[in-house]
């Protein structure tokens, strides 16, 4: 009878080495799947609240309250965004490494509320906020303009801790080995993003109108009181939760494998796999770490599991540096299969960005009342409709697509991981196509009436809502297919470095619209040229750089298309425990 109770005891605990807050064996009864996630997705939302409303409307800020132009602007606010989505780099190699997820995304939020705090601060006290003479007439000094930075780079230290774990972290409150559970957090990823876009839609529609219509202060001090709220919600689910141990550093491993390799550079490969390395046991050598299964491709790191006499494995403890197991050969193999994927991102990234750029400037140059009233929406706040996309397609396709593409292809989650974001990929082309189709438009309206001169052309800036419509359409198959990817196909002690890798798309498509801008400025102001993008927009031809990155956007899909036929999805062997 004892033993019968153990072994029920036993079915009670997780097998995946998560640890509950005592460092315990999780017991899946009273720890992790939904009882934990609202608390995660909680702080998501006020986080997210809280980043959205502070940068959607930044470009703005730049260029009416730091007196920046048009361009450079549009440039400073991408170079920024790009920042936030590359130290999670830092925080990710942290959390894995060192820290773990929990203490990781703690430590970095109390960054986060001192650079929220002090945005506030530049934006109201006395001497350190811009000077203005009119509400659209105003300039800040070097210093003023320095502080207003440091708090916004601090903000990017912070997120930067934060946004590669806590989809990771709701994600490791689901057991691998449980089928249930594992079939529960696919539908994590869908809900965890529409968590995101809540906060988004609050950002987007009521603290982009204080910001315009009350004052900069209050519009930064709240998304501040919101940053406090999410470390509260974080803070309260600790007993619920399950935790991962860090398991070292992941660029350690990856090195090593490297240097074995080319140790044995001239060693011959044994034609049956199972010759190579592996430690007999049920778990990886490192704990917290399911196996891998050998696979064919990339061979030539297989070298660094091919024991030889030199190895003296008989004489002492095994030097990584000189042979490595298949598992680990197999999590260098993992994150480079990744890395062709991840390239595909960068372009969808970029367009993406426009949403806080150059689709705002083009919003500021239309009629913004809605209807008749004297009522008028800020042009940021259009991107409520990104937010409202986002938030019809996720449940449609959690509840409608999932089980009809189910029916037809016979996948668990109706189509895989890449199939989503290739489907992404395409609706992304689309709104490129619309947003420049309707700068068309305005720029014929303008034309044929001689408004050239107006800030502000009688057409209505509602035309801007299908070009915002898709690309919310298109987050939804590619941005979230790419986080559970990125999840699912990384070794399980580097999870948290391939969410941040994921998150480097969005930076170096950030990048890539700051270097697009720009050498699109030099070439088209020549010879005394407005160029296509100048500081009146009638003036230009943005729906060039519009066309610009639609085609781009085609020789992305083309490539993706080949790295995607090409790519193999990694194999788990065993389980823990």
């Amino acid at each position: 009878m004892g033993s019968v109770d153990i072994e029920e005891e036993k079915d009670l605990l997780t097998k995946d080495g998560t640890l509950d807050y005592n460092g315990n064996p999780a017991n899946k009864s009273i720890t992790g799947t939904w009882r934990a996630c609202p608390h995660i997705l909680g702080n998501e939302c006020c986080e997210r609240l809280a980043y959205y409303g502070m940068s959607s409307n930044l470009v703005i800020y730049f260029k009416h309250r730091l007196g920046q132009h048009n361009a450079t602007a549009a440039n400073n606010v991408s170079n920024w965004g790009g920042t936030c989505y590359i130290t999670p780099l830092i925080g990710a190699f942290l959390a894995d490494a060192y820290l773990g997820r929990y203490w990781t995304i703690a430590c970095f939020s109390i960054i986060y509320v001192l650079g929220m705090t002090l945005l506030t601060l530049s934006a109201t006290v006395k001497g350190i906020r811009p000077t203005c003479i009119t509400k659209e007439n105003c300039h800040a000094t070097d210093t003023q303009s320095a502080i207003c930075f440091l708090a916004l780079y601090l903000i990017a230290v912070g997120t930067g801790g934060i946004k590669p774990c806590v989809s990771s972290y709701g994600a490791d409150q689901f057991d691998d080995t449980d089928e249930a559970e594992k079939k529960q957090k696919a539908s994590f990823f869908n809900w965890f993003y529409f968590s995101i876009n809540i906060g988004a839609l609050v950002a987007a529609s009521v603290l982009v109108y204080i910001q315009t219509h009350v004052g900069w202060g209050l519009g930064f001090g709240i998304p501040a009181a919101a940053m406090a709220i999410a470390v509260v919600f974080f803070f309260s689910g600790t007993r619920l939760y399950r935790f991962q141990k860090p398991g070292g550093s992941p660029l350690t491993r990856i090195c090593q494998v490297i240097v074995a390799s080319f140790r044995k550079y001239s060693v011959k490969l044994p034609d049956d796999p199972s010759k190579l390395y592996e430690i007999p046991d049920t778990e990886s050598a490192r704990e917290g770490s399911r196996k891998l299964d050998h696979s064919k491709e990339l061979s030539f790191f297989d070298k660094a599991a091919v024991e030889t006499e030199s190895d003296n494995r008989k004489e002492g403890p095994i030097n990584p540096w000189r042979l490595c197991t298949v598992t680990q050969v197999e999590e260098l193999k993992a994150i480079t299969r990744l890395l062709p994927i991840w390239a595909t991102g960068i372009i969808f990234s970029t367009v993406y960005g426009q949403m806080g750029t150059l689709f705002v400037l083009q919003g500021e140059t239309m009629d913004k009342h809605v209807g008749n009233t004297s009522f008028e929406i800020p042009p940021a706040s259009l991107g409520i409709f990104d937010t409202l996309s986002v938030i019809f397609w996720v449940p449609v396709y959690d509840r409608m697509i999932v089980p009809l593409a189910r029916k037809i292809t016979g996948h668990k989650n109706g189509l895989t991981q890449l199939q989503r974001m290739g489907i992404g990929l395409v609706i992304s082309i689309l709104s490129m196509l619309s947003a420049g189709g309707l700068e068309v438009v305005r720029l014929r309206y303008v034309r044929r009436h001689n408004y050239y001169d107006l800030d502000e052309i009688p057409m209505s800036i509602f035309w801007q809502v299908p070009q915002y419509f898709i690309i919310g359409c298109a987050e939804v198959f590619t941005f979230i297919g790419q986080l559970e990817f990125f999840y699912e196909q990384a070794p399980d002690a580097m999870r948290s470095m391939s969410s941040a890798l994921s998150l480097t798309t969005v930076a170096l498509g950030s990048y890539l619209s700051t270097l697009l801008v720009t050498i699109v400025t030099n070439i088209s102001t020549r010879d005394g040229k407005p160029g296509w993008i100048p500081e009146n927009l009638n003036y230009g031809h943005l729906h060039y750089f519009f066309w610009l990155l639609a085609i781009l956007s085609v020789v992305n899909l083309g490539a993706f298309l080949l790295v995607a036929k090409w790519y193999r999805y990694k194999r788990p062997v065993g389980t823990l425990r």
